[in-house]
């Protein structure tokens, strides 16, 4: 057999398998069970029905306004009036992971002509913890960047600049619309695939990196919008024992030890290229994910009000690393044997991410029984039992509240409303601090992170703005206080009016 003319991971059929299997492990469950896509729902409604609902109108208000957060929010807008805005987002969501394997497909042929034999080990990173945490537009995001970088390299290589640099002014600003670190992001890897570019055509480095930074100016002009934002003034923060936690993290899904072996699996396969000869990077490639991992390590854990900032950046530079993965000529069969294994990695974390989602699908589901039972339009004061963020597994019902928002117009104080990254505002001030997200998260005494205590907040709650209490995770009683009646459970979810108390 000629194994040089039987390499069948580069097929379009095997390309086209790839991208359509990163959608399986979404098929079950009616929702994404996503941790923070249900309050993203929750305001995803609020944003479309807001005008036609009284109830919304009394709780909440929209300030629409360009801001680099926006990429799902505005294709579900644009879906709900057709789909509703459950299957709008579920939908949209479902996209995310076939963009992100796609783009990865595109920049791998792209740089190198052809489709690397490793690509199948990045693949499973559509499903890294970012996307787990239900960081929608970043990801959406993410998965733009890497369709625009394969565009961006495509027309360099054919020294197409003026083109390029006309087409990449809206494309920068699309990305940034969707979020404002793909974009970020996008501007890195385009920074350093034109610096190897330039470098290949006999510049030195000097020069390759100068004209590379001129080549990328045009994408900068989002800056002078987000300088001029409200975002300004955010802390900045460096967690470096939580940047060495994101490496065990990569695949955080539900099983620890199994997600962690997965990991050093993908940490491994990079360290073979470097150190087996019958291995090497695609210069290219290889140079956009070696930037992507120096941000990685380089960006705070909280910037401009965005938390996270720099474990986002992990799964992507992993991914266009092992892409840039090809074996030297004259390797054949053991090339050949690496395609298995990365196909082999590829099946496995597809089947248990399709057991994981339907797994975390069944508590969310739960909990949403109790919505039928909620007053449409009250106000209602969510209390979740969290586990410490310590722990590997959670039941993703830190913001299930949402869903109860998009489908009976209520308030409930689980949103996000920070200035420069959402549009959403409440309208209740008095009620603070339990108006918003954290205040929704009850975790243990003994975690290293706590927010709202669950007796001081059944104490101290405005009862003259909240008109129920759901709790969720925590056994259900026939009164949480002398005020607080229980009028409905499930062993999930508990449902308590706040009675009027004269005197």
């Amino acid at each position: 057999m000629n194994a040089s003319a039987n390499r069948w991971w580069e097929s379009r059929l095997f390309m086209a398998a790839a991208v359509v299997l990163a959608v399986v492990p979404l098929l079950w469950p009616a929702l994404p069970p996503l941790a923070d896509l249900p309050g993203h729902i929750g305001r995803y409604h609020i944003a479309s029905a807001i005008d036609a609902s009284p109830e919304l109108a009394r709780h909440w208000q929209v300030e629409w306004a360009l801001i680099g957060n926006l990429g799902v929010d505005l294709l579900v807008h644009a879906l709900t009036p057709f789909l509703g805005v459950e299957l709008g987002a579920r939908i949209v969501v479902m996209a995310i992971p076939p963009l992100f394997v796609s783009g990865l497909v595109l920049v791998s042929i792209a740089s190198g002509r052809r489709l690397s034999p490793a690509a199948a080990f990045a693949f499973p990173l559509a499903y890294s913890f970012p996307f787990q945490f239900g960081f929608v537009n970043f990801m959406l995001s993410a998965g733009l960047a890497l369709h625009a970088l394969a565009l961006w390299i495509w027309l360099g290589s054919r020294n197409r600049i003026a083109l390029r640099t006309g087409l990449f002014v809206p494309i920068s600003w699309i990305l940034w619309i969707a979020h404002s670190s793909g974009w970020g992001l996008f501007g890195l890897l385009a920074f350093a695939t034109e610096a190897v570019r330039l470098r290949r055509t006999g510049c030195g480095w000097l020069a390759a990196l100068f004209q590379a930074g001129l080549a990328c100016l045009p994408l900068a002009l989002p800056l002078i919008w987000m300088v001029s934002g409200t975002a300004n003034g955010e802390p900045v923060e460096w967690g470096f024992k939580a940047k060495a936690g994101w490496f065990p993290s990569l695949l955080r899904e539900r099983w620890k030890l199994y997600d962690v072996v997965c990991a050093i699996v993908l940490f491994s396969v990079l360290w073979m290229a470097i150190r087996d000869r019958r291995l090497r990077f695609e210069p290219v490639t290889g140079g956009a994910g070696l930037i992507a991992f120096v941000a990685f390590l380089a960006m705070p854990r909280l910037a401009l009000g965005g938390s996270y900032v720099d474990m986002r950046l992990l799964a992507p530079a992993v991914a266009l690393a092992l892409v840039a993965i090809h074996v030297r000529p004259g390797n054949e069969r053991f090339e050949h044997r690496l395609a298995l294994a990365a196909v082999a990695f590829l099946a496995l974390r597809t089947t248990t991410s399709t057991f994981a989602m339907a797994f975390a699908a069944m508590p969310q589901q739960q909990a949403l029984e109790v919505t039928p039972h909620i007053p449409r339009g009250a106000a209602v004061l969510v209390l979740v039992n969290e586990p410490c963020s310590s722990q590997w597994v959670s039941r993703r019902l830190g913001h299930i509240a949402g869903v109860a928002t998009a489908r009976r117009d209520i308030f409930e104080n689980s949103q996000w409303t920070l200035g420069g990254q959402q549009l959403l505002r409440h309208r209740h001030p008095q009620a603070d601090p339990y108006t918003t997200d954290p205040a929704q998260l009850v975790y243990p005494a003994k975690c290293e992170y706590r927010t709202t205590d669950f007796a001081t907040a059944l104490r101290e709650f405005d009862r003259g703005t909240f008109t129920h209490v759901w709790t969720i995770d925590f056994p259900a009683r026939r009164r949480l206080a002398r005020d607080v009646r229980l009028v409905w459970s499930n062993g999930v979810s508990a449902l308590y009016a706040v009675e009027r108390v004269p005197g």
